[in-house]
């Protein structure tokens, strides 16, 4: 598999196997262990998660296989995110969901991270969403101070504008190495709005969330649905492949080296999205599947 650089002698698999569903897959610690290292061996060496994921239990999860197997800490990025605060048993003070980027609550994610994951530093920390409140020069500072204390080793963004990435990368002294963002057949804003020029311009490689759009593609009845999947399916054909392996095609394809986040807790199934970055589609297909999902051709 192809190794992305996003910073000096720092680089992260083309494949990312995300976290956010591990609860769902009701694995075993020592499972756990096991499909971890099958999916490194399948080269999906870096890590999504997020302080929030699984009502803020995904982490410590995980860090309780990375206590039976320590090994494996050395051979995987981790990548986490802090910012947004949940309305949940854990947190009843709180009246409603919103965004905390102040240094003190940064600092204190990040300890609370490093704890659940059992682990001493992270490899790539992420604003999880863009904040209104934001204080660019508050984050810089507990950044600087993170990366000091050798808790941090990278920073980047999620969900963030290019306005909003530049003001942040104004206030730093290290480059922001990622912007995770959604990208599919069903939502392609990001290819029209200028997130993806930016990040071309500035060689800095998005994160890609929701591939799969969350499985509305093979499931959901609507016209822009029903229009994506038949076309899926012609395309699918004519190169002969799954579904799913022509959208992560049609992802890859994207020049500002996107890497695909995959959501499943199926081997079998990160296998075959890690062997559609061998499936080469045309200007044309991908044009085909942009047309299916606008609903008109192109201008």
């Amino acid at each position: 598999m192809r190794r992305i650089q996003l910073a000096d002698n720092f680089t992260f698999s083309q494949f990312i196997q995300g976290y956010w569903r591990l609860l769902d897959w009701d694995l075993t610690p020592v499972q756990l262990v096991n499909f971890a290292k099958q999916h490194i061996e399948l080269g999906v060496t870096t890590i999504d998660h997020a302080d929030i994921y699984g009502d803020y239990e995904c982490e410590a999860v995980f860090g309780q296989a990375l206590k039976l197997a320590p090994e494996l800490r050395q051979q995987i990025e981790l990548v986490t995110k802090c910012d947004i605060k949940l309305v949940s048993d854990k947190n009843p003070q709180r009246q409603i969901g919103h965004y905390d980027t102040s240094a003190a609550h940064i600092l204190a994610s990040v300890d609370a991270s490093l704890t659940n994951l059992n682990t001493d530093y992270i490899d790539v920390l992420l604003l999880h969403r863009p904040d209104p409140l934001m204080n660019a020069d508050e984050v810089a500072e507990a950044f600087n101070q993170l990366q000091q204390a050798g808790k941090v080793r990278h920073f980047g963004v999620s969900n963030f504008t290019p306005m909003q990435f530049d003001l942040l990368q104004s206030r730093l002294t290290g480059k922001l190495v990622t912007n995770q963002v959604e990208f599919n057949p069903m939502n392609m804003q990001c290819s029209a709005d200028g997130t993806f020029e930016h990040l071309q311009m500035h060689k800095v490689a998005p994160m890609i969330w929701s591939c799969l759009a969350g499985g509305r593609i093979f499931g959901e009845d609507s016209a822009q649905a029903n229009r994506v999947r038949a076309t899926l399916t012609q395309i699918a054909e004519e190169v002969g492949a799954g579904i799913d392996q022509v959208i992560y095609a049609w992802v890859l394809k994207m020049p500002c080296n996107p890497l695909p986040i995959i959501g499943s807790g199926n081997i079998k199934r990160i296998q075959t999205a890690v062997e559609s970055s061998a499936i080469k589609l045309t200007n044309e297909q991908w044009f085909r599947v942009w047309v299916a999902s606008n609903g008109h051709n192109v201008p």
